[in-house]
C-alpha cells in the first residue's frame, strides 16, 4: 500500500503505473511457479534451489545469503500479492490516444509561475488563490500548494476537455455542489491533503468518467452515499486519513468499485450493511481504525475480493464464518490486533491465499493445521519466529530472529555466544574467589564482609543464569526452531529468568545499602553508631526475601502476568517488546524503570556528598591536606563504582523510556543488555569490593611469602605492612573513623582526624 500511496500522491503518469504493475504481477506469477515446484520436487519444509537438484529448508530461503550458490533461494521473496497482482487485471485501462504530444503550449495566455507543455498546465506553488481562466480544450490542470480555500460553483464548466485535476496540497475548507460541473470527461481527481469537513450530495454528479477519486488527509467526518451520485466509472476511492466514525452502504451510487482505501479512519463497527453494494471490490484496506466488531455477514458479499487489511484495529475476536465466502482473497492482513484466540479453522476457505499477516499476536494454541489448508501460501508473518515452524510448506516466513534467537540457535550471534561464557566464568569464578578469600582478610569488620559475601552471593546468581543460557544454547545448537517454543513455555525458563531476577534486585539493593551506610559514616562520622549482628542480619534477610518476592511474583500469578519470564530464548524480561499483558508491561515498568531508577540515583547522589564533605574536610583539616593522594584514590574508587553503575543501569533505563514511547527497538539490542552490559555489576563487584583493594593484596602476599618460605598459613612472626588510615580503606570496611581508637558520638564537630590505633601487624583497634 506505501508504494501505491507514492503514485497517488506524485500524480505518477498511469503508463508508468502500468508498466510497474505489470513487473509486479510477474514476479507474483514466479513465485506462484516457485510453490508448485516445492510441493513436487522437496519435502516438507524444504525449497528447491531454482533448478537445481538441491533442497535447501525453509530456514535458509529468503534470509540474505547466498546459499544456493546461484542466489536461487534470495529470488522471489517479495510480497507482490494482493494489490500489486490485482492492478492491472482491474485498473489497467489502456491509452487509446494516439495523437502526438507537442512540446510547444498550446494554451494561449498563462498565469505567471505556471507552466505549460501541449495541452498541459502546471500551476504548482504558483501562489494561487484562485482557479486560473486558460483555454477551454485544457487536458491536465495541475495546482498544487496554492492558496486555494474555495471551489465556487461552475469553477471549471467551461473545461469540458479536461482529463486530469490536481488539488491537492491547499487550504480548501468549502467545496459547493456544482463546482465539478461540465467535467465530462474527467477521469483523475486529487482532492487530497486539504480542510474539506463535508461533501455535499450530489458534488461529483457530471463526473461520468471518472476514475480516480482522492481525497486522503482531508477531515471528512460523515459521508452520504449520494454524495458519489454520478460516479459510474469509479474504480478507486482513496479516503485513508479522515475522521469517518461509520460506513453506510458506501458503495451505493458507485457499482464499479474496485479498490477502497478508509486507512487511518475512526471506524469502530462493520455492520452487515456496511458493504452491501461493494460486489465489485477487490481491495478494501482498514487498517488503522479502531473497529472492535466486525458483524459475521460484513464481507459475505465481497467474493471478489482479492485484499482484505484489517491491521492495527481494537479487535479481540474474529467471528468464525468471517472470511467463508472470501474464496478469491490473495492477501490477509489482520496484525497488530489485541486477538485473544485464532480458531483452528479460521482460514479454512482461503484456498488461494498466497500472503498471510498476523503479527503482533499471541497464538496461544498455535498448531499446523491451520495453516495446512492453505496450499497456495508463500508468505508468512507472525509475531514470533518460532511460529514458523508450524508452516512449514511456506517459503517466506518472516521474522527470521528475534535479535536475541535465530531458527537455528538459541544465540544467533557468534559473538554472543563467546561472551555468554566469558562473562559466565568471569562473575562465577571472581565471587566464589571472593567469598572464599574474605575469611583470610584479617583486618576484616565481619560484619562488612558479612554484606560483601550476600553481594557476591546474588552476583554469583547471574553467572549461574549465564551458564545455563550458554549450556542451553549447546544443547539447542542447530534446531533450536523445534524446541523455541517449548523452551520459553518450560519451567528451566522460568526459573533461570528468576535467579536471573533475584541477582539483579538484591544486587542494587545491596549496593544501595552498602552506599547509604558509608553515606552516614562519612557525612556524620561522631553521630553514627555501627551497626550491631542483629540489624545486619535483618537488613540482609529483608533485602533477600524481598527479591525473592519481586522475582517469584510473576509465576505464582500466572494468571495476569501469563509468560513473565518466557518472551524471548534468554528468559529476561525487559519487555521492551510489545508487551503481552498491561501487568507484565507495567511489573517491568516498575522494577526496572522504578525501583532500580530510584536506587541508582540514590548511589550516584550519596556518592557525590561524600566526595564533596572529603573535599570540605580536607580544607579544614591540616592533617587531611596532607593525605591529598589519599583523596584521589578514594576519589577514583569513587568514579570507578559510579561509572560501573551507570554502564549497566543507563542503557536498561533507555530501553524502557523508549518503550513507554513505544518506540520499536530491535531484539539485538536487548540480546546485548542481556548478556553483556546486565552482567557488568555481577563480574566488577568482586573485583571492585575486594580484589583490588589493599587488605586484599596484604593478604594475597603473605599467603605468598608463606607458601614461598613452606611455612603454616598463619606466620608466628608476619610481615609488618604499614597500617591504613580510614580513608583507605573506605569503602571495603564497615568501621567509621574514631577519635582516640573510641568512636565519637557526640555533637560537637572534631578538630581534626587522626588515624586509629594500630597492633603491631598494622591492624586498628
Amino acid at each position: 500500500m506505501t508504494m501505491m500511496m507514492i503514485f497517488f500522491r506524485t500524480g505518477c503518469s498511469h503508463g508508468v503505473i502500468q508498466v510497474f504493475m505489470l513487473l509486479m504481477a510477474a514476479r507474483a506469477m514466479s513465485a506462484v511457479n516457485v510453490t508448485e515446484e516445492v510441493s513436487t520436487s522437496c519435502p516438507l519444509g524444504f525449497f528447491p534451489c531454482g533448478n537445481l537438484s538441491t533442497c535447501l529448508p525453509q530456514v535458509l530461503h529468503c534470509n540474505g545469503a547466498d546459499d544456493c550458490g546461484n542466489q536461487a533461494d534470495e529470488e522471489n521473496c517479495g510480497d507482490n500479492n494482493g494489490w500489486p497482482h490485482l492492478f492491472d487485471k482491474y485498473f489497467g485501462m489502456p491509452n487509446h490516444n494516439t495523437r502526438t504530444k507537442s512540446t510547444a503550449c498550446l494554451l494561449g495566455l498563462i498565469p505567471e509561475l505556471c507552466q505549460c507543455e501541449d495541452l498541459e498546465l502546471d500551476c504548482d506553488a504558483a501562489q494561487l488563490h484562485d482557479i486560473p481562466v486558460v483555454a477551454v480544450n485544457i487536458t491536465k490542470m495541475s495546482l498544487q500548494r496554492n492558496h486555494l480555500q474555495r471551489l465556487k460553483a461552475n469553477s471549471f464548466i467551461i473545461y469540458h476537455s479536461l482529463q486530469k485535476l490536481y488539488l491537492q496540497h491547499n487550504e480548501i475548507e468549502d467545496v459547493n455542489p456544482a463546482a465539478f460541473r461540465g467535467l465530462y470527461n474527467l477521469t483523475r481527481l486529487y482532492l487530497n491533503y486539504n480542510r474539506i469537513s463535508v461533501l455535499m450530495p450530489g458534488v461529483f454528479s457530471d463526473l461520468h468518467k471518472l476514475e480516480w477519486l482522492i481525497l486522503e488527509n482531508n477531515n471528512i467526518h460523515h459521508i452520504s452515499s449520494k454524495a458519489f451520485s454520478g460516479l459510474n466509472s469509479l474504480v478507486l476511492l482513496a479516503l485513508l486519513n479522515n475522521t469517518l466514525t461509520k460506513l453506510d452502504d458506501i458503495c451505493r451510487e458507485m457499482a464499479r468499485l474496485n479498490w477502497l482505501d478508509l486507512e487511518g479512519n475512526l471506524i469502530e463497527t462493520l455492520e452487515n450493511v456496511s458493504f452491501y453494494s461493494c460486489s465489485m471490490l477487490t481491495v478494501l484496506v482498514l487498517q488503522r481504525n479502531r473497529i472492535s466488531h466486525i458483524h459475521e455477514q460484513a464481507f459475505s458479499v465481497l467474493r471478489k475480493l482479492g485484499e482484505l487489511d484489517l491491521s492495527s484495529n481494537r479487535l479481540k475476536k474474529i467471528p468464525p464464518n468471517l472470511f467463508v465466502l472470501l474464496g478469491d482473497l490473495l492477501q490477509l492482513n489482520i496484525s497488530y490486533n489485541p486477538i485473544v484466540e485464532l480458531h483452528v479453522d479460521h482460514f479454512d476457505k482461503l484456498h488461494k491465499l498466497k500472503s498471510l499477516s498476523i503479527e503482533g499476536i499471541e497464538i496461544t494454541d498455535i498448531q499446523s493445521r491451520m495453516f495446512e489448508p492453505l496450499k497456495h501460501l508463500t508468505h508468512i508473518y507472525f509475531k514470533k519466529f518460532q511460529y514458523c515452524g508450524y508452516a512449514p510448506h511456506v517459503r517466506s516466513c518472516k521474522p527470521n530472529t528475534d535479535g536475541i534467537s535465530s531458527f537455528e540457535d538459541l544465540l544467533a550471534n557468534i559473538v554472543l555466544r563467546v561472551f555468554v561464557w566469558v562473562v559466565s566464568a568471569t562473575t562465577c569464578f571472581g565471587n566464589i574467589f571472593v567469598i572464599c578469600m574474605r575469611s583470610y582478610i584479617r583486618s576484616e569488620n565481619k560484619l562488612h564482609a558479612m554484606c560483601i559475601i550476600s553481594l557476591c552471593c546474588a552476583d554469583g546468581l547471574m553467572g549461574i543464569y549465564l551458564f545455563m543460557i550458554g549450556a542451553y544454547d549447546l544443547k539447542f545448537r542447530g534446531e533450536y526452531n523445534r524446541h523455541a517454543q517449548a523452551w520459553m513455555d518450560s519451567g528451566q525458563c522460568q526459573i533461570i529468568g528468576s535467579l536471573a531476577m533475584v541477582s539483579t534486585e538484591v544486587s542494587v539493593l545491596l549496593l544501595t545499602y552498602l552506599t547509604l551506610e558509608k553515606y552516614i559514616c562519612i557525612v556524620y562520622p561522631f553521630r553514627y553508631l555501627t551497626p550491631g549482628l542483629r540489624r545486619t542480619v535483618t537488613v540482609l534477610l529483608g533485602i533477600w526475601v524481598f527479591g525473592f518476592m519481586v522475582a517469584f511474583l510473576p509465576l505464582a500469578c500466572k494468571g495476569l502476568f501469563r509468560n513473565f519470564y518466557g518472551t524471548n530464548g534468554v528468559c529476561f524480561p525487559l519487555h521492551s517488546e510489545q508487551p503481552e499483558t498491561l501487568w507484565a508491561h507495567v511489573y517491568s515498568i516498575v522494577i526496572f524503570l522504578g525501583l532500580n531508577l530510584v536506587a541508582f540515583l540514590i548511589i550516584v547522589l550519596s556518592y557525590a556528598s561524600m566526595f564533596y564533605n572529603i573535599q570540605r574536610t580536607g580544607t579544614q583539616t591540616t592533617k587531611y591536606s596532607n593525605h591529598i593522594k589519599k583523596e584521589v584514590t578514594i576519589a577514583k574508587r569513587f568514579f570507578s563504582i559510579v561509572i560501573t553503575d551507570s554502564l549497566c543501569w543507563i542503557p536498561i533505563f533507555i530501553l524502557k523510556i523508549l518503550s513507554l514511547l513505544q518506540v520499536e527497538i530491535p531484539g539485538t539490542i536487548t540480546s546485548w543488555v542481556v548478556i553483556f552490559i546486565l552482567p557488568i555489576n555481577s563480574a566488577l563487584n568482586p573485583i571492585l569490593y575486594t580484589l583490588t583493594t589493599r587488605p586484599f593484596k596484604e593478604t594475597l602476599m603473605q599467603v605468598w611469602a608463606n607458601y614461598r618460605q613452606r611455612r603454616p598459613a598463619v606466620a608466628s612472626h608476619p610481615i609488618h605492612q604499614p597500617s591504613l588510615t580510614w580513608q583507605e580503606m573506605w569503602p571495603l570496611q564497615d568501621s567509621c573513623p574514631t577519635v582516640g581508637g573510641i568512636q565519637n558520638t557526640s555533637d560537637a564537630p572534631p578538630t581534626k582526624l587522626t588515624a586509629p590505633e594500630e597492633n603491631d601487624n598494622g591492624v586498628p583497634v
